[in-house]
């Protein structure tokens, strides 16, 4: 381990240029990070650790690659983005996600010109303790590198992708991802176009005759495709309350939305059935 007392150190220098600069932290793949909680969190979840600044020696694990330097307070105090130093500083590797070509998972949370980093970090935080299976950025949003929004996110930004992508990108990404498109009050899936506002399905571009019952089942699955309903979930949902003790309603309206929309209503491709469980959309 080594000892730092100069704050003109080339170390030193590298650290405050991280906390103060989004595109020197682009240039470098580096960012800046506070305090002990992160730097356990990031030797928990495998981040690339790169230097350990501290006052007292850390006592925590670490890969033996990573550079570990002490300094005085005074040094600490001149180089942390924090307005309380908490005696640990640490440089970390920026992931390299490129866009990918479809989204693996179905909950996503896209932020567009959240410039605040204490929200995109709160954000972060929260979509993590759901279990969300990533953050877009788009339009502007602030650094999800940057210093406070690294703390906001209490290590979260350490276990869920983050990807910076324009709308153009976003827009792309979510087409290929989802296989439905919706433009203005229109869902397309396949030879299916469900208009919510005129409240009319489609297939293959001929209209078909849905009941008021029929059309609010599709609707709800086709707006939430994979998503499994239990036929209580979908008797709640549809008919109210009113009805759970008739649970066998919900059957006898699929079979008919299948024989309407379906090209083969014993082998279904849009309205499914989990054997078990209940309904879902297939997108």
């Amino acid at each position: 381990m080594e000892t730092i007392t100069s704050r003109q150190n080339p170390l030193m220098t590298h650290i405050r240029k991280l906390a103060g600069s989004a595109a020197y932290r682009r240039q470098t793949g580096e960012c800046l990070c506070d305090s002990p909680k992160l730097l356990r969190e990031a030797a928990q979840w495998g981040a690339d650790v790169r230097t350990v600044v501290s006052v007292l020696p850390w006592d925590g694990p670490l890969p033996d690659h990573v550079r570990q330097v002490l300094v005085p307070p005074e040094v600490m105090s001149s180089i942390s983005p924090a307005k309380t130093p908490q005696g640990v500083l640490f440089t970390c590797a920026i992931p390299v996600l490129p866009v990918p070509e479809t989204l693996p998972g179905r909950r996503y949370v896209v932020l567009d010109g959240v410039q605040d980093p204490g929200n995109v970090g709160t954000v972060l935080r929260t979509l993590d303790a759901f279990d969300a299976d990533g953050l877009l950025l788009t339009g502007g949003c602030a650094d999800p590198f940057g210093p406070k929004t690294v703390r906001a996110s209490m290590g979260a930004v350490f276990r869920r992708p983050v990807w910076s992508v324009t709308p153009e990108e976003l827009g792309a990404l979510l087409r290929r991802s989802g296989g439905l498109e919706n433009q203005n009050n229109r869902i397309t899936a396949g030879s299916l176009t469900v208009d919510t506002q005129e409240r009319n399905v489609y297939k293959d571009g001929k209209p078909v005759e849905l009941t008021a019952r029929e059309f609010d089942l599709v609707e709800l699955l086709i707006r939430n495709p994979n998503r499994v309903y239990s036929r209580e979930n979908l008797l709640d949902l549809i008919w109210g309350y009113e009805y759970r003790s008739d649970i066998r309603t919900v059957d006898v309206h699929i079979r008919r939305i299948r024989e309407k929309l379906e090209t083969v209503p014993a082998e279904p491709e849009y309205i499914m059935t989990k054997w078990g469980v209940g309904y879902y959309f297939k997108a």
